[in-house]
C-alpha cells in the first residue's frame, strides 16, 4: 500500500512547536484519533510507549518513526509532523529529530505497517527529499513531495497500486443483499449494520435491500464483477443468477444484524464457496450447512411475504366495511347493507380471494423458480375452492375450502412436482431446452397438481372444517391460554420464526371469518405491539438502568410499537437478551391473554393503533395493551442491571 494512501491530509501538522518527546508523541496520537484511525487513545498510546521502551524509533538524520500494531487501530494509517527546531528522541546519531511519521496498524491482518516502515525508511535517506519536506509550505505540497518520491523510487509497483486504488474507488470490495419475509424492519436493520461496520473497518460496501417497496440500491453488473465477494443476508430467496462465478456467503438476515463484522471479514478474505447458478431451485441451495428446516422456512416466508399485502389491504377494507355498515338492516348481510360498506367489502374481498393462490404460488416459485409459479397458483386456487373429483362431476355436491393448510400443501407440492420434472427432463437434447419451460413444465405441472389437489382436497376440507369448529368452540380458559401463547410468541424473537409462526396462525384464523378467529388476530397484534412500548416505558421509569442513547431512542421505539413493528425492540434484546426477552414475553403474554378474556376482535391483520377504530371492544383492547406493556416494563426495570456510566 502506498504511503499517501495511509497518510490523510488531516493527519499532517507542519512546523509544530514541541519541547519534549512526550509532547510530540501525544500530538501524533491525537492526529490518529482525529482522523478516526483508532478507537481508544489510551490503548493506542500504551502500544506506542511499549515500542519506545524496547528501543528508540528515532533512526538518524532527524528521522523518527514511532509505530505499533495495536488492537485499538481500526483503520491502518500514518500521522506526520515536522518540528523545525527538533526534539531529542534518543536518536542513534545523538541528533534531535525533526521529521516524525507515526504508523498505526491493526492487531490482526496484513503487516501493512512493516511495508510502510520499509518504504519510509528508504526514501527518507535522501537528504534533499528530507529538506523538501521540512520546507513544505502547506500540507498539499508535503503530500505531493512524498507521492513523487515514492513513484520515483518504486516505479511500476506504485503505478499498479494506484490502478488498484482507482479500481476500488470506482467500485466496492464487498456487496450485500438483505431481505426478510415482511421486508420492513430486519431488511433495513441488517443493511444498516453491514454499512456501519464496513465504514468502521475501512472497507467499501454496498447493500441492496429487498424490502416491501421493492429492491433499492440495486447492485450493478460492473459492481458485481469488481467486488471481492457477496453477502446474502436473507430469510427469503433473492435473485441469484447475477452472482454466478463469485464467492457468495449465504446467512440468515439476523446474522447480518448481529454478525456483520464476521461476515465482512470473510468476504474480504474471499472465504466463501464460488456460486454456480444452474437455474431453478438447485441454485438456491446455498450451502450444505443450510438445514432442511430453514429451507422450508424460507420457502414458506417467500409465500407469506407476497401474500401479506393482499391480507393487509383486503383485511383493513373489510374491517372498514363492517365499521360503516348498519347491522340492523339485515344481520345476515352485514358488511354489504349500505352502498359504501358494499364497496369496501367487495374490494377487500377481492384482495382476500387472491390470498391463498398467492401464498401457494410463491412458495412453489421459491422452490422451483419461475416454472413453479403457475402450478402453485392453480394448486392454491383449487385448495381455496375445495374442488374434488366428486364436486367437479356432481354439481349437487358443495365443495368445502381446504383453506390455509390446503394452500400450504399445494405450494410445496407444486414446487416439488416442477423440480421433479426438471430432473426427469434435464437429459433431453439441448435442442429441446426451449420446450421444457414453454410446454412440459406448464402442461404436465398443471395436470399433476390438479390431479393431486382434486384427490387430497377432501382431507384438507375435513381438516379445515375441524379447525373452524375448534375456533368456534374456543371459550373461557381455553381462549385465554391460547391468547397468552400467541401473544408471548410474538416477543420471543421479535420478527423471527416464532414471531412469524404466531402471525401466520393469526392471519389463518382471520381468514376463517369466524369471531374466535378475529379474537386470535387481536391477541397476536397486541402481543406484537408490547415489546417496543414496554422497553420505552421501562427506560422512562428506570432511568439508571438505561444509557442516554437508550432513553433518547425510547420515543421512537414507543411509536414503532404503536404501529405494530415488534422489530424495534431488537437492538435492546440483542444487547441484553437474558433480561429483555423474558420481560417482553411475559408482558406480551399478559396482553394476549387479556385481549382474549375481554373478547376483543380484530378483522384487520396489521396497522397497530391506526386500526383500533375497527377493533371489537376497543376500550378494553387498549387496557390490555397498557397492562401488558407496564408489566413488561416493570419486570425489565427490576431484572436489568444499572447501565455503565
Amino acid at each position: 500500500m502506498r504511503i499517501v494512501d495511509l497518510l490523510k491530509k488531516d493527519a499532517v501538522v507542519l512546523n509544530a512547536q514541541a519541547g519534549t518527546k512526550e509532547e510530540i508523541l501525544d500530538l501524533l496520537v491525537g492526529l490518529h484519533e482525529k482522523t478516526g484511525n483508532i478507537t481508544d487513545k489510551d490503548t493506542f498510546k500504551a502500544g506506542i510507549m511499549k515500542r519506545e521502551s524496547e528501543g528508540p524509533t528515532a533512526i538518524a538524520e532527524g528521522i523518527c518513526i514511532p509505530h505499533t500494531k495495536n488492537e485499538a487501530v481500526k483503520t491502518p494509517g500514518i500521522a506526520a509532523v515536522t518540528v523545525p527546531g527538533g526534539v531529542d528522541c534518543d536518536a542513534l546519531d545523538g541528533q534531535p529529530s525533526n521529521l516524525f511519521f507515526m504508523i498505526a496498524a491493526p492487531a490482526t491482518g496484513s503487516d501493512v505497517h512493516l511495508e510502510a516502515l520499509s518504504r519510509l525508511s528508504t526514501i527518507l535517506m535522501d537528504g534533499d527529499f528530507r529538506e523538501k519536506l521540512l520546507k513544505a509550505e502547506n500540507t498539499e505540497s508535503f503530500l505531493k513531495a512524498i507521492d513523487e518520491k515514492e513513484t520515483e523510487k518504486y516505479g511500476e509497483q506504485v503505478k499498479e497500486e494506484k490502478t488498484e486504488v482507482t479500481k476500488e474507488a470506482a467500485g466496492y470490495r464487498v456487496l450485500a443483499v438483505t431481505a426478510c419475509p415482511t421486508g420492513i424492519a430486519h431488511t433495513y436493520m441488517a443493511a444498516e449494520a453491514l454499512e456501519e461496520k464496513g465504514k468502521e473497518m475501512g472497507i467499501s460496501i454496498k447493500v441492496e435491500t429487498n424490502g416491501s417497496g421493492g429492491a433499492k440500491n440495486v447492485l450493478t453488473k460492473e459492481e458485481i464483477e469488481a467486488c471481492d465477494a457477496i453477502i446474502i443476508a436473507a430469510d427469503k430467496n433473492v435473485e441469484m443468477a447475477r452472482f454466478d462465478g463469485k464467492p457468495v456467503i449465504r446467512v440468515k438476515v439476523s446474522d447480518g444484524i448481529h454478525k456483520s463484522e464476521e461476515l465482512i471479514t470473510k468476504a474480504v478474505k474471499k472465504d466463501a464457496p464460488i456460486y454456480h447458478h444452474q437455474g431453478g431451485a438447485a441454485s438456491e441451495e446455498a450451502t450444505d450447512s443450510e438445514g432442511l428446516g430453514h429451507q422450508m422456512y424460507k420457502h414458506l416466508m417467500n409465500g407469506v411475504s407476497h401474500m401479506l399485502p393482499f391480507v393487509i389491504g383486503g383485511g383493513i377494507l373489510i374491517a372498514i366495511a363492517f365499521l360503516l355498515d348498519d347491522y340492523s338492516i339485515n344481520p345476515s348481510n352485514f358488511g354489504m347493507n349500505t352502498p359504501v360498506a358494499a364497496f369496501f367489502k367487495t374490494a377487500g374481498g377481492a384482495a382476500f380471494g387472491f390470498m391463498l393462490p398467492i401464498l401457494a404460488g410463491y412458495i412453489a416459485m421459491s422452490i422451483a423458480d419461475r416454472p413453479g409459479l403457475m402450478a402453485g397458483f392453480v394448486g392454491g386456487y383449487i385448495a381455496a375452492n375445495g374442488t374434488t373429483f366428486a364436486s367437479a362431476f356432481d354439481s349437487s355436491i358443495s365443495p368445502v375450502s381446504g383453506g390455509f393448510l390446503g394452500a400450504l400443501f399445494a405450494g410445496f407440492a407444486a414446487g416439488l412436482i416442477v423440480l421433479l420434472l426438471k430432473k426427469l427432463t434435464e437429459k433431453l437434447p439441448a435442442s429441446m431446452d426451449g420446450i421444457r419451460p414453454m410446454l412440459i413444465y406448464p402442461v404436465v405441472g398443471l395436470l399433476a397438481i390438479s390431479l393431486l389437489m382434486f384427490a387430497i382436497n377432501p382431507f384438507f376440507s375435513w381438516l379445515n372444517g375441524l379447525l373452524y369448529k375448534a375456533l368456534e368452540s374456543l371459550g373461557g380458559a381455553n381462549s385465554i391460554v391460547l391468547g397468552m401463547v400467541v401473544g408471548g410468541m410474538m416477543s420471543i424473537d421479535m420478527g423471527g420464526p416464532f414471531n412469524k409462526a404466531a402471525y401466520v396462525f393469526g392471519t389463518a384464523a382471520l381468514a376463517s371469518q369466524v369471531e374466535s378467529g378475529y379474537m386470535i388476530m387481536a391477541a397476536v397484534m397486541v402481543g406484537g405491539m408490547v415489546p417496543p412500548i414496554a422497553i420505552a416505558i421501562s427506560s422512562w421509569l428506570f432511568k439508571s438502568k438505561f444509557t442516554d442513547n437508550d432513553r433518547k431512542a425510547a420515543p421512537v421505539n414507543a411509536i414503532m410499537g404503536l404501529c405494530f413493528i415488534s422489530e424495534a425492540a431488537i437492538p435492546y434484546a440483542a444487547g441484553d437478551p437474558l433480561h429483555v426477552i423474558p420481560s417482553c414475553v411475559i408482558g406480551s403474554a399478559v396482553s394476549g391473554a387479556l385481549s382474549m378474556a375481554f373478547k376483543c376482535t380484530l378483522m384487520a391483520p396489521h396497522g397497530g393503533v391506526f386500526v383500533f377504530p375497527v377493533v371489537g371492544n376497543a376500550l378494553m383492547y387498549i387496557v390490555a395493551l397498557i397492562v401488558g406493556s407496564v408489566v413488561g416494563a416493570v419486570l425489565l426495570g427490576f431484572l436489568r442491571k444499572p447501565a455503565a456510566k
